[in-house]
């Protein structure tokens, strides 16, 4: 697919979904994508091009969205060229009943996701028998990995329940998701404020399951400076870029030019596509391809092959 028709299936489209668009809008709108047509690196695209790393489905307990519904959520993907999605719930911060969640999750995936939602349950090691949940996600549910929210489930990574999490996943060839925040702490409700996950003690942790596959999720506000180099340089993991701010910022961090990660340089091998939609509106992170130099190598390995390469070894 040429840049003309990405426009057109991706970004662009949002206007003709109905979005209002004010004059201003419209003439930045219009630069952009002229500047975009003209750079002969192009963002490579085509039918279904792009596998999406992280999107939540049902009910988000302090907002309602726009496309919170499932059908409708998975018709906008479809209407902006992505393919797959890999989907958490929201019920799985605060149910205490995880294998309702995930037994919940996977039947709206089969039911209502046309083929492209792949869902992530999620294992809380805080709770008993969580082996028992984990094997569930593993054997019944047929998931390829799990989403774990250390924040909400009130646990921190140098404990010994999460080393013991990582490592049953691993010896079950699940992929894990690490999510570090779901929103900004601005936004939180007062009554439940909820901790950032804090990275410093994956590289030990790693050096004693390396064969965990572990992608963070939602990284980029919270995972910056020496932290951020830490897991660029001691580990394997793997960074999703919906929380990725700042014009041309996908070009800047694999050169190391990122205004507020400086000299630190994540290769687009290490990189994954991800939304956080429905809480952040999904032309987000289709706007960052728009706005970065990238190869059509670069840009197809974030979009698609490093996720594909994910779920080629489970």
């Amino acid at each position: 697919m040429d840049r003309r028709r990405f426009l057109k299936g991706s970004v662009m489209a949002a206007a003709a979904l109905g979005a209002p668009f004010s004059s201003a809008a419209r003439t930045v709108g219009t630069r952009q994508g002229e500047a975009y047509r003209q750079n002969e690196q192009a963002t490579p695209s085509g039918d279904g091009a792009t596998i999406d790393t992280n999107v939540h489905l049902l009910c988000y307990p302090f907002r309602d969205f726009k496309y919170g519904a499932t059908q409708v959520l998975v018709d906008k993907l479809r209407r902006h060229n992505i393919r797959q999605a890999w989907a958490g719930s929201y019920s799985s911060l605060f149910h205490k009943n995880i294998d309702y969640v995930n037994a919940s999750l996977t039947k709206e995936c089969r039911k209502k996701g046309d083929g492209m939602l792949l869902p992530f349950g999620t294992v809380n090691p805080m709770f008993p028998d969580w082996e028992e949940d984990l094997r569930r996600c593993h054997e019944e549910y047929k998931m390829p990995g799990i989403r774990l929210y250390p924040g909400y489930h009130g646990y921190s990574l140098e404990q010994e329940p999460f080393t013991c999490l990582l490592r049953a996943a691993t010896e079950r060839n699940l992929l894990v998701q690490l999510v570090i925040a779901m929103e900004d702490e601005r936004m939180q409700h007062p009554l439940v404020e909820v901790p950032n996950v804090d990275v410093s003690p994956l590289p030990e942790v790693l050096s004693g399951i390396p064969e965990a596959r572990l992608q963070l999720v939602h990284p980029f506000r919270h995972v910056r400076g020496e932290r951020l180099q830490l897991m660029v340089e001691e580990t394997e993991v793997l960074f999703e870029i919906s929380n990725l701010d700042g014009l041309g910022a996908l070009g800047r961090i694999i050169e190391g030019d990122h205004w507020y990660m400086r000299d630190i340089s994540i290769p687009s091998e290490r990189l994954l596509f991800g939304s956080h939609f429905p809480y952040f509106p999904l032309e987000n992170s289709l706007f960052k391809f728009m706005e970065s130099r990238l190869s059509e190598k670069q840009a197809r390995t974030i979009m698609s092959k490093n996720a594909e390469n994910l779920l080629s070894v489970i």
